[in-house]
Formats: structure tokens, sequence, C-alpha cells
């Protein structure tokens, strides 16, 4: 998985036609928002669990984008679409052992419940799919064809019965999510995660009151080569906006499995509880500068302490995997590499905030 990473990595510098390298996947940013997340007082002990036990404010950064490892037209890229947040002045050690003590708390989630791949093994192949996708497109109806083969047989590497059925319909459900402002997006960890003492899943839900005062809602991606990232600006300068953090315990391992991601957890046996709001305030983030300095961010989902331990084997590649992408591609850019103490660093709040 490194290997094929740093080579996509390193040929994206010429590949993208941006001139720089970009990640392997979630290439295209759509903005950086400047933010803040409240942890709720008066949480029932069990969800009251590591930073969540301790009611504060912590100032925020967000990066929206697509899942798409291209960097082209809106048009060009898929649905799935990415939310990763970090927060800053966060108490004890990362499980990073190369920068334990940054105190800022990451996470990073998509537009979906459940994820395309199982398994380490399965994730070789479905990798190079979505690298070389724009290849089988292409072609047109026997490209697309193709694809979906290559995707079921593990590019013939499967027998019949290990055929990747349950991944392949994940990735249909999860290829058709709506084409709507990011905003009006759900988005989850996926994979699941430790809560402190128990199992759980986080999911990143807009505030309806918030959601039903977004203008631009559908996005045409037919209308123009960029839609997502004007109708983020637009919507951000005219009004503060909101989601809630939650969590959702596991309790039932078999209904509720942590290694097969392609199973969304019930809510009628454990449903969502808030544990913390996400704000924005009224904020301009036109600009190249706040691309710059978006795309010079690090987010990993193991930048986080010990009580919220990702879990499940692809969770767990993803540690190594999302390390070693970051290096690269800061060298390659001739970026810096080293996490922000403040959220002022990165996009101070005076040059964010706009005044009426």
């Amino acid at each position: 998985m490194i290997e094929r990473m740093e080579r996509y990595i390193t040929d994206s510098v010429s590949a993208e036609g941006i001139g720089q390298a970009v990640r392997d996947a979630h290439a295209k940013g759509y903005g950086l928002v400047r933010g803040d997340v409240e942890i709720l007082g008066g949480l029932p002990q069990e969800y009251a669990q590591g930073i969540f036990a301790t009611p504060g404010r912590h100032d925020a950064l967000v990066r929206f984008s697509n899942g798409s490892p291209h960097a082209g037209a809106d048009a060009q890229l898929g649905r799935a679409t990415g939310l990763g947040v970090k927060m800053f002045d966060v108490d004890g050690p990362t499980l990073l052992e190369d920068e334990p003590d940054s105190r800022t708390f990451d996470y990073n989630t998509i537009n979906a419940p459940v994820f395309f791949c199982n398994t380490v093994q399965h994730y070789l192949f479905i990798q190079d799919l979505f690298l070389r996708a724009g290849e089988y497109f292409a072609e047109g109806k026997r490209g697309r064809h193709r694809f979906f083969r290559d995707y079921v047989t593990g590019k013939g590497s499967l027998e019949p019965d290990d055929w990747a059925w349950e991944e392949f319909l994940t990735f249909l459900i999860v290829s058709q999510r709506p084409l709507v402002n990011v905003l009006l997006s759900t988005y989850t960890t996926m994979g699941a995660v430790r809560h402190g003492e128990y199992i759980a899943k986080v999911r990143i839900a807009p505030d309806p009151a918030c959601a039903a005062a977004v203008t631009e809602r559908q996005m045409d991606v037919t209308s123009a080569a960029e839609v997502f990232r004007p109708a983020l600006v637009a919507e951000l300068r005219e009004r503060p906006y909101a989601f809630d953090i939650q969590v959702q315990l596991c309790a039932d391992l078999t209904r509720m499995p942590v290694e097969d991601l392609t199973v969304e957890w019930p809510e009628q046996l454990s449903p969502y509880v808030t544990v913390a709001r996400l704000r924005f305030p009224r904020q301009d983030i036109s600009g190249e500068e706040n691309l710059r300095r978006m795309d010079a961010l690090s987010f990993t989902p193991w930048r986080v302490t010990a009580a919220h331990r990702p879990l499940g084997s692809i969770m767990r590649a993803r540690k190594e995997v999302y390390r070693r992408s970051s290096l690269l591609r800061h060298r390659l850019n001739g970026q810096e590499r080293r996490e922000p103490r403040t959220a002022d660093e990165v996009l101070p709040l005076r040059a964010t905030v706009r005044e009426r």
C-alpha cells in the first residue's frame, strides 16, 4: 500500500497538471474553515469518555474535500466528500510516535456510514482501481463493465466464493450519494474507534436549523468546472453554521461488527447521541491563500488520544500510510511539515470573519 501510494503521489506532480503533489485520496480540497468545538456537559457516563469527559471549548480547523485521488473539475470526480476536523489544546499524548505532544486531535470522515473495503489485501486492488478509474470510464460502457468486473473479482485474483460482492455493492451505494452542498452532508468515521471503555463510531451531522437555511443546496457539476467550493464560500459569507458531533456505541459485535466496514450499524440497537457541537462563524474563505494554508495541513485518524484509538485492520493500516503520505507530499511540495499549536497560526479569526 505504501509503495503504491508513494509512487502515485510522486507521479502526481506532473500527472495532475497543477504543479504539485496531491494526496492519494481526498486530493481536492474545497476550503479550510475556522470554527470551534463545544464539548457538552451533563452527558451520560458512557458518552462522557475520553476528551468528551470534560466540558469546554476547543478551537478547530475543518477541511472539506472530495474523496477522489484527483484534483480536476468537479464533474470528473466522484460523489464521496470528506470532512477533516482538527481540534486544538487537547490534553494527553497522541498515538503518533513522532508528534505525541501536538495537543491536536483529528477526525477524518466521509459522507457515508459505510466503507467499500474490508481488508488490507482487498485495498491493494481497490486502490489501484480508483487510481485508474479515469482510464476505465473513458471507455464508456465497456470500461464501466470492466471496472465492475475487476472490482468484484479482485482483478482476477479472487476465487468465486471470495468475490468482493459486499464491498462492490457498498461502492455503488457511496457512488450514488446525492450531489449537495458539503454543508448538507452527514459524515462518519467509517471504521470503529475506542470511546474510552466502549467501542463506537462517530458522526458529524448538520444542525437541522442551519441546514434548512442553506440556499445553494443541489450541486450541478455540469454547470461549471468548480461548484462545491463556490457554494461553500457563498454560504459561509452570509451566515454561521453548525454540526452536531455524535457518538454511536457498539451494543452487539455481531450486528455492529468492527472488521466489516460494509455493515451500517443499526440505530435501533444504539442511537447516535450528540456529545459536542462544531460551530463556524460567518467568514470569508475565498482566495488562493485559504487553499494554500489548507494544503499544508495534515489530517490522520491516529492523531488522537489513547481513549479514542482507531480499531480494525483497515484503520490500523491507515496509521503508517497517512504518515508516509504526508511526509512525501510535504517534501515534494517544499512545505514545512509541522503540526500547528493554535488555529490562529493557520487561519487567524480576524482574517476570516467578515464584518457587516
